[in-house]
């Protein structure tokens, strides 16, 4: 794989134009029974021209030599396929039995060539995050990795991806202070990428290591957002390792800075949190002053109940802190973490709040009817 990037980049082009003409091939190979029909015919054509190209590429990289010995094989099965244009019992017995091997070979070609495109995509990754590389092109191996994840679970990819140590080099990344966050954010979510890619093996790597505590000390709104997917995909296990590492103050305080998106991401876990989590969690947030907070976010931008005066022209209708002390609430009363009776308790607790940190018996009364009955928003 060790090729130059202009050769490299030739190679990749081209494997990705020859994986979807063997994808077209396996999934409809009876096409080549109807091959006056354009679209049909299209499709053979491009197999057939990247063929001679392919081989002539292929034949010299070790990696890729028994590829071009099933290229070979399956332009050979096409035109015995075309051989066979007769009506009779025999030719469509003939037809049948061709057009299953090519099926079948065109498939093989498909995961041989992803396996290979896997293969250069965990070694580009490994190789650019360890060998110093600048940040653009760390940013890029980054989301060239999180593309592939994103296709979903693949046991061979899973491989490779344990046998690099792809899951400790990010999390090295992570805490290594003198990476920009530019990188490290591309990290956090290339490791979101991998839990979702495969909680049974991911999961407990999260847990065991300092990447929770590393989303947090970055204090940015992509760690939070990050960390906000890991709640999400984790869950109890993972709320309850945020509260005995002591966690939960600083992800409430993020809610007092004046970066707004990032006040937006703590808003998003805080929520996440109360759904989930058990009692101990929320009275963990709680005790921070998560009520009179999410109060003087609400009043703030003005928006108490959601309802301005009509001549308020500066007004958002779509702030995030728009009812944002009912919606953590009612998250809390329809969430999974409280039993029933912990459910109406927390409720009166937190009214009880909102009476002591409102700054008039209306706001109170809005609030709390929200709370009670629901926002109208």
């Amino acid at each position: 794989m060790e090729e130059d990037k202009p050769q490299k980049q030739r190679v990749l082009t081209l494997l990705k134009a020859l994986q979807e003409a063997s994808r077209n091939l396996h999934i409809n190979p009876f096409s080549f029974i109807f091959i006056t029909k354009t679209h049909f015919k299209d499709t053979i054509e491009a197999f057939l021209n990247l063929q001679p190209k392919s081989l002539a590429i292929f034949n010299t990289n070790p990696n890729l030599h028994h590829l071009s010995d099933s290229l070979s094989t399956i332009k050979t099965l096409i035109e015995k396929l075309q051989n066979f244009k007769g009506f009779g019992l025999r030719s469509f017995l003939h037809r049948q039995i061709i057009l299953h091997k090519i099926s079948q070979l065109s498939n093989l070609i498909e995961s041989e060539i992803q396996h290979y495109l896997d293969c250069v995509t965990v070694h580009d990754l490994v190789n650019t995050m360890e060998q110093g590389f600048n940040e653009e092109e760390k940013v890029k191996v980054l989301i060239e990795f999180q593309q592939r994840l994103s296709k979903g679970f693949d046991l061979d990819f899973q491989d490779l991806i344990l046998k690099a140590r792809v899951f400790s080099i990010l999390e090295g990344t992570l805490i290594e202070t003198k990476i920009s966050k530019r990188v490290q954010e591309e990290v956090a979510m290339a490791i979101a990428g991998l839990v979702k890619f495969n909680k049974n093996v991911f999961v407990g790597l999260v847990l065991m290591g300092p990447t929770i505590k590393a989303l947090i000390s970055m204090a940015s709104s992509v760690s939070i957002r990050v960390l906000c997917l890991l709640v999400s995909f984790i869950r109890s296990p993972l709320v309850d390792e945020i509260l005995c590492n002591g966690e939960i103050p600083r992800i409430v305080s993020f809610l007092c800075r004046d970066d707004l998106s990032l006040k937006v991401a703590a808003f998003d876990c805080v929520l996440e949190l109360g759904y989930i989590g058990r009692r101990e969690v929320i009275e963990a947030m709680l005790e921070e002053d998560l009520i009179k907070i999410l109060m003087d976010l609400q009043r703030k931008e003005g928006l108490l109940n959601g309802r301005v005066d009509d001549d308020d022209d500066d007004f958002d209708y779509d702030s995030p802190f728009a009812s944002c002390v009912s919606r953590f609430a009612i998250l809390l009363e329809i969430g999974e973490g409280l039993s029933s009776e912990e459910k109406r308790e927390v409720k009166l607790e937190i009214l009880k709040m909102v009476m002591e940190a409102s700054q008039s018996d209306a706001e109170a009364a809005t609030i709390s009817a929200e709370i009670l009955w629901g926002s109208s928003r």
